[in-house]
């Protein structure tokens, strides 16, 4: 292991198999497996940036898995998988706010001078690690557009 978040997930998950807490050592699991599958297919050590990466993407199917099961009325799969965002999002930095996610964009604009949306790569490639795991990228990335066109 070598990131400090893995290491920290890794401790959660003998903590919740010693305290018998069934539910959050599923989700661990869950999370423990996703980041030693890429560790493998990519033969790399993760960092924590890359941890955050895959924990957002984690949350992000959840969050799609939530407007399916609602949609198809499914109540008791929507508050399953909820419960496993909140699991996941312990382990996430606290989330930007509104106002911090705008000036991190418009930060962004200035710094590289974007003015229409061929300039969009450049901008995100700036904003994008500012905000994984602390801000809904496609909604960031909906700002952006919206912001150069």
């Amino acid at each position: 292991m070598s990131s400090a978040l893995q290491d920290q997930i890794q401790d959660a998950m003998k903590t919740a198999m010693k305290g018998g807490d069934k539910a959050r050592l599923a989700v661990i699991r869950l999370m423990m497996s996703a980041m030693k599958q890429i560790e493998v297919d990519e033969r790399i050590e993760l960092d924590d940036n890359r941890v955050l990466g895959i924990l957002d993407k984690m949350v992000k199917q959840r969050r799609e898995s939530i407007s399916l099961f609602k949609s198809g009325d499914r109540n008791d799969l929507a508050e399953k998988e909820q419960a496993e965002i909140d699991v996941i999002s312990d382990y996430l930095p606290q989330a930007l706010s509104e106002a911090e996610v705008e000036t991190i964009i418009n930060n962004a604009i200035s710094e590289t001078g974007a003015a229409s949306m061929k300039d969009m790569g450049k901008v995100m490639g700036i904003v994008k690690p500012q905000i994984t795991g602390r801000a809904d990228v496609g909604a960031v990335s909906g700002k952006i557009k919206s912001l150069l066109s």
